[in-house]
């Protein structure tokens, strides 16, 4: 028997857990992807350092549209992340060791403060003449 190609076991997650979209796990691997390179670092990354990845990625790639367009894949929280990177794992398309859970994508930051205040105005305090 052979191996199943990467697309074949994508498409078992989705009928698996339809929460996510196709795009939201090619997101989060190549936020994966853009932490490794950004670490320098061909090792584990732990759950904060992809959050904080896909954070700085996100802003990169789709700038004060980031949050509407993670909402329309299924992401909303940073535990989405985590479950997206937890059925990729179950699914043999990714790796973990004993010490990573879901738990550890839990609160990571909030969507509104890291995806949409960098590009509100910031406050000035008016000059008075």
């Amino acid at each position: 028997m052979k191996n199943p190609e990467p697309i074949d076991l994508l498409q078992a997650i989705l009928r698996r857990d339809p929460r996510y979209t196709a795009e939201a796990y090619a997101f989060v691997r190549a936020g994966l992807d853009f932490t490794v390179r950004r670490l320098k670092a061909p090792r584990h990354i732990s759950g904060g350092e992809l959050l904080e990845g896909i954070r700085e990625f996100a802003l990169d790639e789709f700038g004060p549209m980031t949050k509407t367009l993670l909402a329309g894949w299924g992401i909303t929280c940073t535990e989405d992340i985590g479950e997206i990177v937890f059925n990729l794992v179950e699914s043999g398309l990714l790796g973990k060791t004993d010490k990573d859970s879901r738990a550890d994508f839990a609160k990571g930051y909030d969507f509104e403060q890291a995806f949409c205040r960098p590009f509100q105005p910031s406050a000035t305090t008016p000059t008075h003449s």
